[in-house]
């Protein structure tokens, strides 16, 4: 009797199905990623004292999709409560 060792494309596959909530994690990691590359260059747009007024605005983007994506992630534990305890993610 032979066994087989399980490999990565085993255990990729037991996943469970990603969820809604997953994705909008996911999507607010890479969202900090890119505030955080747009403040980076609005600083060096500013330590270079050329202003451009759009170099200024390019953080809000992210920022405001930060805000929404946040504002749903902090929501989760409470509604999860208001559910009566059934699982949010």
């Amino acid at each position: 009797m032979t066994t087989r060792i399980p490999t990565a494309s085993d255990a990729s596959t037991a996943q469970a199905p990603r969820t809604w909530n997953h994705w909008i994690r996911l999507f607010h990691r890479w969202l900090s990623i890119a505030f955080t590359v747009a403040v980076i260059a609005n600083v060096v747009a500013m330590a270079k004292g050329s202003t451009v007024v759009w170099v200024g605005f390019l953080a809000l983007i992210p920022l405001a999709m930060l805000l929404f994506s946040g504002l749903y992630l902090f929501v989760l534990p409470y509604a999860h409560k208001w559910r009566g305890g059934r699982r949010t993610d």
